[in-house]
């Protein structure tokens, strides 16, 4: 496979359109139809085949099969690369970088000339998913594979293309020394669950972590204590553990080591931590600058400790030319070089092919000690979260944090009595109840939430009831109860109306309308619609009408996202996302209604980075 393997047909980046409004997502294989598209299609997969060659086989291979040139004479002009990437794994990227430009290293006689600059891993990703503007860089490389999901945002992102990682580093707690002994550090270990524990004590342990929703670090820690909490009351657990962390959280990772209470003077401090969540790479950075009795010591939760991962991505490769695609397999396979490695651990960082590998003297600069189980990065369930316990974990904090306010709206038709496969009878709207009800357990007290159902012509003319008024889950009502005991009596009573059809669109207009009336400004407000067919009536307003008027009512300074989830085989999840993305929302399909709970809280997650990208807009 020579050059003209890989035939680009495109003007290069200054006259092409990235991003806004592609399709497709990692692995870049969207494109459009017709000639055009098939020439698309044809150069990722030959792309693709350069990968394998270039990251699997290494640089040297595919140099011998005439891939990737080197020499010392080349030109100038073709060999720019745009990376952005992480700002801890930024200056190690720099340096590399340097060296190849010093040594003149080429791609297809061009000289390597690759820019990196830094940017914060949650900007880059709402970015991408939101599509708003078109990408200024060829490769993004962030700290953990968590962003490449949020970056998927519902499906309308920029695509990206994996080429592996670059290297990794283990997510651990970092103490300051007296709360080290305190801990029985090095000798005693302990889980995610009783590290959450004790953070959950008065006095115990001032835990400190970088906000979640901005920080790798802080979500992986996170999903590492909700799979290691268990027990019937384990939803309520992980929940006050986020909202106890949620008062000493900062806004990004490399403000955190400064929370501790590393002086003795400091201990006192209220605003001082104990311990902080942290990247091992970022306490060897740490550490190394400081005096030894400032030194940060790591615990390494003994049920799995999760990882960063580094993940290399081209960044919308099909608008990329034939040039900067290749430049970026040519970078990507050279980061595997020994001297690139050496440049990585030399910052502190593991190499990728092989995580739980790391030099002595790194870890005890990072502060690691045996018998801490450094060696064992990713062991345990904790150490290997889901990328759906991810998205959970993150719909949860944003609804502990920020608190909810949501009307929930449930379809009633007759079609909601058919049965669900392998649940021995029991019914979509049997499942779907049941669902919402654990889901509401990882709601907090403070969580506003309401309910009404829908079919046709349900109440009078109207396909619609209010059920259940939006309100605070702890607020008394009467008989001595809550709102909490009264929503869960309501969805228990749930049941489908015998010949009712789906009133889908007038009730999401009324719905939406009415959340957007009651709109509580610092709460996350959203109306969340389950439905298991298309709009049946009739009478009702039309979707291009429906999205007009959403589209009119929409106020920038009280959004309201619509979560609409298709359930069963005969809902339009097409239809329903069409719809509530015009609100700042999405559509979701779930074959199964039990797994509405999972995808309530992965709605959210998208939805409140549609929000921060919409308010963070110039």
């Amino acid at each position: 496979m020579g050059r003209h393997s890989l035939p680009d047909d495109r003007p290069a980046r200054a006259a092409g359109a990235a991003g806004a409004g592609a399709t497709g997502q990692t692995g870049g294989t969207g494109g459009g139809d017709g000639a055009g598209g098939g020439r698309l299609r044809r150069r990722t997969v030959a792309l693709a085949t350069v990968l394998v060659l270039a990251v699997a086989g290494g640089v040297g291979l595919a140099a011998r099969n005439g891939l990737l040139s080197t020499g010392p004479d080349c030109d100038d002009a073709g060999g720019r690369l745009d990376v952005v990437a992480s700002p801890d794994i930024a200056p190690a990227l720099r340096e590399i970088a340097d060296d190849l430009r010093a040594q003149r290293v080429t791609s297809d006689g061009n000289c390597l000339d690759v820019r990196v600059t830094a940017r914060e891993n949650s900007v880059v990703a709402t970015s991408l998913a939101t599509a708003r503007n078109t990408p200024d860089f060829d490769v993004w490389i962030a700290d953990s594979s968590v962003w490449t999901e949020r970056a998927k945002g519902s499906g309308d992102g920029v695509p990206l293309l994996s080429a592996g990682g670059v290297a990794s580093s283990p997510v651990t707690l970092a103490t300051a020394p007296a709360a080290a002994r305190t801990l029985g550090w090095p000798s005693r270990t302990h889980s995610w669950a009783q590290l959450a524990a004790l953070a959950g004590e008065p006095g115990k342990l001032r835990l400190g972590s970088a906000d979640p929703a901005r920080s790798a670090t802080g979500l992986l820690a996170l999903a590492g204590i909700s799979v290691s909490t268990r027990g019937p009351e384990s939803d309520t657990r992980i929940a006050a553990t986020a909202k106890a962390l949620s008062a000493r959280t900062s806004d990004t990772d490399g403000a955190v080591p400064r929370t501790l209470a590393l002086d003795p003077a400091d201990a006192s401090r209220a605003d001082r931590n104990d311990a902080v969540f942290l990247s091992e790479q970022a306490a060897f950075t740490h550490n190394r600058k400081t005096s030894d009795d400032k030194d940060l010591r790591l615990l390494y939760p003994s049920d799995g400790v999760p990882r960063l991962d580094y993940p290399y991505h081209l960044v919308d490769e099909r608008r990329q030319s034939t040039d900067q695609s290749r430049a970026a397999v040519r970078f990507m396979g050279l980061l595997g070089n020994r001297d690139a490695l050496d440049v990585l651990q030399k910052h502190g960082f593991r190499t990728a092919d092989a995580p739980a590998a790391a030099t002595d003297s790194l870890v005890r600069t990072a502060g690691g000690q045996a018998p801490q189980p450094y060696a064992q990065a990713s062991a345990g369930p904790a150490g290997r979260p889901s990328s759906e316990l991810i998205a959970q974990t993150l719909g949860m904090w944003t609804i502990t944090v920020q608190s909810a306010r949501l009307t929930t709206v449930v379809d009633a038709s007759g079609s909601m009595a058919a049965p669900v496969p392998g649940r021995d009878g029991q019914s979509r709207m049997d499942v779907t109840k049941a669902s919402l009800i654990q889901a509401l357990r990882q709601f907090t007290a403070e969580d506003e939430v309401g309910l009404w159902d829908f079919a046709t012509t349900l109440d009078g003319d109207r396909d619609y009831r209010r059920l259940v008024p939006t309100a605070e889950l702890g607020s008394p009502v009467r008989g001595g109860t809550t709102h909490r005991a009264r929503l869960n009596a309501a969805f228990a009573r749930l049941a489908p109306v015998p010949g009712g059809a789906t009133g889908l669109y007038d009730t999401t207009l009324a719905a939406w309308q009415e959340a957007q009336k009651g709109y509580v400004p610092g709460k996350f407000n959203a109306v969340v619609i389950l439905t298991d067919g298309s709009n049946q009536d009739q009478a009702s307003i039309g979707r291009a009408a429906l999205i007009s008027r959403l589209q009119a009512l929409a106020d920038p300074q009280r959004p309201v996202p619509l979560i609409a989830i298709a359930v069963g085989p005969d809902a339009d999840r097409d239809d329903i996302h069409e719809i509530a993305r015009t609100t700042g929302g999405a559509g979701y399909q779930v074959s199964d209604p039990a797994e509405i709970q999972v995808v309530i809280l992965k709605a959210i997650m998208t939805a409140g980075d549609t929000a921060r990208a919409a308010a963070n807009a110039p």
